[in-house]
């Protein structure tokens, strides 16, 4: 439930803004807001929310974190009204509008680095002063925070809504909802009294501590209740994916270990194939492992050794896809581990905004997820390495991400990544960080399939681009050889390690 308009006249009459100083502005959400006043030796976080149910305004004395990433209305405000001076604020008249006038002083004073250098004073510069009006509009499903002018030209809005004229350039007049409210009939509201909240001291609580801990308790958005539900249900649809993916796993690991038996099945065919009538498709003969009869099935085109061939291919095949499914399955079994430490450290989180944020980390659809560089990349016992797999990434890469400082690795031959490993100062890459990097680069290559490859390596200083040549084509000089036979077991040590 949200705050009702005489709530709202005691909370702002508890915040006695008028005169204070903005200091600072945080955003932490979508809908939520918080500006750190200063006012006589006595700092406050002013907390607003305008999501549907939770609507209100009031003191708060819980950490409000900053997201992740500064969003485009905080900074808006911090451009505008950080070191401005509450004039005045209000609510328009039982509205549920709040209106706080602003003042930001034009006289400014500026100490250059010579002046600061000698010690001398600096000058003030005169400019005009600039003074704005915030309004914060408390309704539930069209609420909002508007940032105008004086004359009420809208700069910037929490929630843009071009049908509403709430838009930059547009004009926000609330003061026309005060004729409309004369032709309403009144209606009493009380002032909640929150008589399930009580001290742990025996002191009286005000009222914008009691809201303060209700609305992180019992609000249907921002409440620790609702949110722990919403963690809850998160962690058990997406472990019960990844515990389902882990069991197909756990079962195609199962049906591998009978690889022996394809070989034991090649062996016997190259034992009684030869003189045998593969006319029927099937080869009859004694397992001379148990003495019982065994039905082969063969290919009567083809001779016995690539009859065998089959069956010793299929072998070897199901041995490495055992050895990689061990991997697979240990970073299944990681992943889970990190999943329920990320779910315990949201059930152990006291602030309501925090859980918020990470709630929303973990809804953003990968898609989405920025990417501070292109194509992969791992971190090595303090050492970084970038892998391009593409043309444009290989482009990107040398263009944006890597210095001349920086070691380049690629195969000779074949097409194939381009691998960085970023210099460190006054550090020689160690063998075993070539040796990975190394891999990577077959690995990423055409020349996977051979298990083996020559790279050469370089720093990136002593790469030219090839005239006219396709994107991301380069031309070594200084360049060393390095041939690598490909090593399954390392890549994915050092890649469980980067982990």
């Amino acid at each position: 439930m949200s705050l009702n308009c005489n709530e709202i006249d005691v909370a702002l009459n508890e915040l006695d803004l008028e005169g204070a100083f903005v200091q600072d502005v945080v955003q932490p959400g979508f809908d939520s807001l918080s500006l750190n006043v200063y006012k006589t030796a006595e700092p406050k976080t002013v907390f607003i929310c305008i999501a549907a149910g939770s609507c209100r305004i009031h003191q708060t004395w819980r950490k409000v974190p900053k997201n992740t990433k500064p969003l485009r209305f905080m900074e808006c405000l911090k451009s505008h009204i950080k070191g401005a001076r509450i004039e005045r604020c209000r609510q328009i008249g039982k509205e549920r509008i709040v209106e706080m006038s602003l003042l930001r002083a034009g006289k400014i004073f500026v100490m250059n680095s010579a002046n600061e250098v000698l010690g001398k004073k600096g000058e003030a510069q005169e400019s005009e002063d600039e003074r704005y009006r915030l309004y914060i509009r408390l309704w539930s499903n069209a609420g909002n925070v508007i940032l105008c002018r004086e004359n009420g030209e809208i700069i910037d809005s929490m929630f843009r809504r071009p049908a509403k004229g709430e838009v930059t350039g547009g004009i926000f007049n609330p003061e026309s909802l005060l004729e409309k409210a004369k032709n309403k009939a009144e209606r009493v509201w009380e002032v909640r009294d929150f008589p399930e909240i009580e001290s742990k001291n025996g002191e009286p609580l005000s009222f914008c501590r009691k809201v303060d801990i209700w609305y992180s308790e019992h609000a249907t958005a921002l409440s620790r209740e609702a949110l722990l539900a919403q963690a809850e249900r998160w962690y058990n649809v997406k472990k019960s994916k990844m515990s389902a993916a882990l069991e197909r796993l756990e079962a195609k690991r199962e049906s591998f270990l009978s690889a022996e038996k394809l070989r034991h099945q090649g062996d016997l065919i190259m034992a009684y194939g030869f003189g045998a009538d593969f006319s029927s498709g099937f080869l009859e003969c004694e397992d001379y492992e148990n003495g019982g009869k065994i039905r082969l099935k063969v290919d009567a085109k083809k001779s016995v050794q690539e009859n065998a061939g089959i069956y010793y291919e299929q072998y070897k095949k199901a041995v490495s896809g055992a050895e990689e499914l061990v991997h697979d399955i240990e970073s299944a079994k990681r992943e889970i581990e990190a999943l329920d430490a990320q779910y315990k450290k949201i059930v152990e989180e006291k602030n309501v905004l925090k859980i918020e944020q990470l709630l929303r980390k973990t809804s953003t659809p990968k898609q989405q997820e920025t990417k501070t560089h292109p194509g992969l990349d791992y971190t090595v016992d303090g050492w970084y390495i970038l892998v391009g797999r593409t043309a444009s990434e290989n482009d990107e890469l040398l263009r944006h991400f890597v210095k001349g400082q920086d070691l380049w690795l690629h195969t000779r031959d074949f097409a194939g990544g381009y691998v960085f490993i970023k210099a460190r100062k006054d550090k020689t890459v160690p063998l075993d960080i070539l040796l990975f990097a190394g891999n990577l680069a077959v690995y990423h290559s055409k020349a996977r399939k051979n298990g083996k490859a020559d790279l050469y390596y370089t720093q990136v200083k002593h790469l030219r681009r090839a005239k006219n040549g396709p994107k991301g084509l380069v031309l070594p000089t200084n360049e060393k050889n390095l041939s690598i036979t490909l090593d399954m077991n390392l890549l994915r040590k050092m890649d469980a390690q980067a982990e």
